[in-house]
């Protein structure tokens, strides 16, 4: 199933996004298995989520 946002879109790698104040960008979305073993890692470890990319102050950050 995909994640979304509040509003109801669809949430895609290279969004733009703001991340506690800041811009960033979303990285890739994890919301099923793909048979890829870096990602199917973050399903099975973490559940689904979207890492997110802001390098000012956080760097990437997984988000469930």
């Amino acid at each position: 199933m995909p994640l979304k946002y509040y509003s109801g879109d669809e949430i895609k790698e290279g969004d733009r996004v703001m991340f506690h104040g800041e811009p960033g960008e979303i990285e890739f979305v994890v919301d099923r298995f793909v048979g890829e073993p870096a990602m199917d890692w973050y399903m099975r470890e973490l559940g689904p989520g979207i890492v997110a990319r802001e390098p000012k102050y956080f760097g990437s950050a997984y988000i469930m």
